[in-house]
């Protein structure tokens, strides 16, 4: 008997059960009971507008990389731990991690392209120059401008656009040049036009204010390292922030052993020779160098750290500005220098430039006292006749080539230098 007892209870027993866990399926309060919530984890640290210069758009550089910096993405320094804060905002460039997956991460330059002291005070001077106010919206200022309303109506980017601009870059600009800066302008969509038509009215403030404060990020978009020219790589924009790769500046070498100088001072001179001889037929010259003006890759590859003092002349096509067209001021002249400066004419450009700037502030830094008396009297005689101008009128393809077949033999070829190892085993080129 108690067997026949049991089967119907074993099935009454089965039938309640899953009737509970129909129940508990269907009901909201069981199933929050069973299912809490995942609390929400508070970011490591966070950004503010203004530490980014997001509240400063569109009177800014771009926004192209701001999602890396709100996801973490984008780290300071050694920012790999959360309890570090925000550096302070009024350094001009900081060092940083940038990663693609959350696991491996590769250094970057995080940069402004002015101090923010500068960026303030060229902000008060939009203010007070167009608005009479100390403080104001810069976007509603700059707007007012004919230049800005002549921008916004523009369909191409014409040389009477940016004449004026104190980049040197646009002192002698060719409608070449310009066409390509906006087909390859990165912080919109690429069109692959020579047309404005793909650039919204935001689109367009922000590249005319990014030309009007400094031309470095763009020259690091029309020319980009995957294409062999000597500049790293640009990553993107946010508010008044600009990241590329991550550089070592040739002061931090000065100090280094003397197959390394050599080994830089050879990369130097052929950065030299390229900007006066390239496919693209532009000559590419200095108005100003420093120790931060090159940089090297952790490969031992040297390039173009800092663009800013770049000017380009279009051998191809020429400039059609000339004379007084040039002069053209207005408050986009002045954002950053003084109104008053004058300008270098385009025809004073000399060949040789740029090697006599840098044979007369980098390369006795860098290669002085290195080497052995004999070869050391031969390199400081050349540098000295380098920084005269060449008086005896030797030509600039002939100086480098004797100073680069004077300094080649004493490179080394080993891992330091993963840029050329192992090819220089098994090539004469290094």
């Amino acid at each position: 008997m108690g067997r026949w007892i049991c089967r119907p209870c074993s099935r009454a027993a089965d039938s309640w059960m899953l009737l509970l866990v129909l129940v508990a399926s269907c009901s909201p309060a069981l199933e929050a009971t069973a299912s809490p919530p995942v609390p929400h984890i508070k970011p490591s640290y966070s950004f503010g507008r203004t530490f980014l210069g997001l509240d400063k758009c569109n009177a800014c550089i771009g926004t192209s990389i701001c999602k890396k910096f709100f996801k973490e993405e984008i780290r300071f320094d050694n920012w790999l731990s959360s309890r570090l804060k925000l550096p302070p905002s009024y350094l001009l460039s900081y060092s940083g991690n940038y990663t693609d997956d959350a696991k491996s991460w590769r250094m970057v330059d995080i940069t402004r392209l002015t101090t923010k002291y500068q960026h303030d005070q060229a902000d008060k001077r939009i203010c007070t120059a167009l608005l009479k106010t100390r403080t104001c919206s810069l976007e509603r200022a700059l707007r007012r401008t004919a230049r800005v309303q002549k921008w916004l109506r523009a369909k191409r980017l014409t040389p009477d656009l940016v004449q004026g601009l104190p980049s040197p870059m646009l002192r002698c600009p060719s409608q070449r040049l310009l066409d390509r800066i906006v087909r390859r302008y990165a912080e919109v969509p690429d069109a692959g036009s020579i047309y404005m038509d793909h650039l919204t009215e935001r689109d367009k403030l922000r590249l005319l204010y990014t030309l009007a404060l400094n031309s470095h990020p763009i020259l690091l978009q029309i020319f980009p390292d995957v294409e062999g020219w000597p500049f790293p790589r640009y990553l993107g924009s946010c508010g008044r922030l600009v990241v590329s790769a991550s550089t070592r500046p040739l002061r931090d070498f000065f100090g280094a052993a003397p197959e390394v100088a050599a080994d830089l001072a050879v990369q130097l001179l052929a950065v030299l020779r390229s900007m006066g001889t390239n496919d693209l037929n532009y000559f590419f010259y200095f108005t100003h160098v420093d120790a931060g003006t090159f940089g090297v890759f952790s490969n031992g590859h040297l390039f173009i750290r800092d663009a800013s003092t770049l000017g380009i002349i279009d051998r191809e096509e020429g400039s059609p500005l000339t004379g007084d067209q040039q002069e053209h001021k207005d408050i986009f002249s002045c954002l950053t220098v003084d109104c008053q400066s004058a300008a270098v004419s385009c025809n004073s450009i000399r060949e040789e430039q740029s090697l006599v700037m840098v044979c007369r502030e980098l390369l006795p830094k860098l290669l002085g006292g290195k080497f052995l008396r004999a070869v050391q009297e031969e390199v400081d005689g050349f540098l000295q006749r380098c920084a005269d101008g060449f008086t005896d009128d030797q030509g600039i393809d002939g100086a480098v080539a004797e100073l680069a077949e004077l300094l080649k033999p004493l490179r080394s070829c080993d891992a330091r230098f993963a840029y050329r190892y192992p090819d220089c085993k098994y090539s004469d080129k290094y």
